[in-house]
């Protein structure tokens, strides 16, 4: 049975185009039965299966999922709402950001899974540098693996204009070394978020990025 049935694609679709409150509040009943409940059985479930893989995850939902509530304090867009839902699914859960972990995001466009490193401080970033500079064969073999190159192509990030010293001889073997970030994703069409296998593409996908999760969650501790 799917955990998601058309009418949280169709509830996106309409929330971009009416973004406002009253709307939402006419539809809120509607955003509790086709979103909000399945998606806390989908995160829930598929958190415990995970968790069997990777025991440093946090499985509790409600540390997992994020507020479909927007932070427009400092935007410029008001529009009060988001027009996807995500979770992270990692160690603290979605205060876990600094820590590798599995973000999962589902919206009307289709549903992403991402993996690495988003949020790095000075110190962590330069123990990951470190290292990849220890040996920069280890990151490319893992980058080379045929499932990871195939489904999410390369690691993504922004990258320093000018790196340390101690990094330039380890940057012409490996240009990686200049990211400050160390993110990886793939996308999914939307039809995907209503397939009765869900959980199981999900994770498929999961033990594609558990070597590299693996490799930075070493990098950065």
């Amino acid at each position: 049975m799917a955990y998601f049935n058309k009418d949280f694609i169709k509830f996106f679709k309409e929330l971009a185009a009416n973004n406002n409150k009253a709307w939402f509040d006419e539809n809120r009943k509607r955003y509790i039965t086709s979103v909000k409940e399945p998606h806390v059985a989908f995160v829930e479930d598929i958190a415990n299966k995970i968790h069997k893989l990777d025991k440093t995850v946090e499985t509790d939902p409600k540390k997992c999922i994020f507020r479909i509530n927007r932070d427009i304090r400092f935007s410029k867009d008001k529009t009060p709402y988001k027009t996807y839902l995500g979770a992270v699914i990692a160690k603290g859960g979605k205060k876990g950001v600094d820590f590798p972990g599995y973000y999962l995001e589902l919206g009307p466009e289709g549903f992403k899974i991402y993996g690495g490193l988003y949020v790095l401080d000075k110190t962590k970033l330069e123990k990951v540098r470190k290292h990849i500079a220890k040996d920069p064969k280890v990151l490319r073999k893992l980058l080379n693996a045929k499932a990871f190159k195939t489904g999410f192509g390369e690691i993504r990030g922004e990258k320093n204009k000018i790196v340390p010293k101690q990094f330039k001889e380890a940057l012409e073997k490996e240009p990686l070394i200049a990211n400050k970030q160390f993110y990886y994703f793939k996308k999914f069409p939307a039809s995907k978020i209503t397939d009765a296998k869900l959980d199981q593409i999900v994770l498929k996908e999961v033990k594609t990025l558990m070597p590299l999760n693996d490799y930075f969650r070493k990098a950065a501790r």
